[in-house]
């Protein structure tokens, strides 16, 4: 399992995806969380601007990515 940090919370779901690198823009973010491809703590997350705190676990592409707040 891979580890994000963030400096605040909450963050949108689509930012996350973006700014990781996990997809190369905000538009592809969109598009594969719309087609279902993304999961948020185990269940299927459709919503763009979800937001995401720390200790949440976002799954996609076979990976996990557990969210962890640190200041900054």
């Amino acid at each position: 399992m891979h580890t994000i940090e963030i400096n605040r919370e909450p963050v949108e779901l689509y930012k996350i995806l973006k700014f990781e690198g996990l997809v190369g823009t905000g538009g592809e973010a969109k598009m594969v969380i719309d087609e279902g491809l993304v999961k948020v703590n185990g269940k299927t997350e459709l919503r763009r601007r979800n937001k995401i705190l720390s200790g949440d676990i976002i799954e996609f592409n076979g990976e996990q990515y557990t969210i962890e707040f640190v200041e900054s």
